[in-house]
């Protein structure tokens, strides 16, 4: 009897049958997007928006541009969110950090030091070419409501702080918007470069503006 009569290979192992399509393991729809979109992000990253194409993404996320479009549906909506992922990646831990300072002014220091860091303008370059990118679109829903979530945060703090009696504040909503329209201004400045901005000046700008503000005796 032959060896593959007894269904072994001539090296003396089992035979390796193919598996029938009913029987194969698929990744769930949601994994597989997943996986996609942090195949994504870090493309987006490092080329900007308008420098990821399918091909890229597909390469990256080691699977064939079929399963991208099947899954997606174009190069506007991974784009779209993959940069939701990256804004929770920024935001949720920020946010988490500043509210669990020991106090409200110590959450201000927190707070400025994360908006402007080394580790920040890839964020703020993201942000802005995915606004750029989106000008013709209708709004994206999921990505403003994390940034209203966001200012939701922030407005977190400034109310501790006023039920503390660290910080004066008559409208916590007005001041939350200022703050945010604030940073995302020095945030546009400091990527053009003209002039430039460095991040010690860009946070001295914030916490300038949160002392008065908020009626702060010494600049957090």
């Amino acid at each position: 009897m032959s060896a593959a009569d007894e269904g072994t290979t001539r090296t003396g192992g089992p035979r390796r049958r193919a598996v029938s399509p009913d029987r194969r393991t698929r990744q769930p729809t949601e994994v597989r997007r997943r996986l996609i979109l942090e195949a994504a992000v870090p493309l987006v990253l490092e080329h900007g928006v308008g420098g990821v194409g399918l091909r890229d993404i597909a390469r990256a996320a080691a699977v064939s541009v079929g399963t991208v479009t099947y899954h997606f549906g174009g190069i506007g909506e991974i784009i779209g969110e993959a940069v939701s992922i990256e804004i929770d990646a920024y935001y949720r831990p920020l946010g988490e950090r500043m509210l669990s300072a020991p106090s409200a002014v110590d959450g201000l220091d927190v707070l400025v030091e994360g908006v402007f860091s080394t580790e920040t303008d890839q964020h703020w370059r993201l942000w802005f070419e995915s606004w750029a990118a989106d000008a013709v679109r209708a709004p994206d829903t999921l990505q403003r409501r994390r940034y209203e979530d966001w200012s939701d945060r922030i407005a977190e703090l400034v109310e501790r702080g006023r039920a503390s009696g660290e910080f004066l504040c008559d409208d916590v909503a007005e001041t939350t918007v200022r703050f945010s329209a604030l940073v995302d201004g020095l945030a546009l400045r400091r990527l053009r470069g003209a002039p430039p901005l460095s991040i010690d000046q860009a946070r001295a700008h914030l916490r300038r503006f949160l002392a008065s503000e908020l009626a702060l005796e010494t600049t957090p």
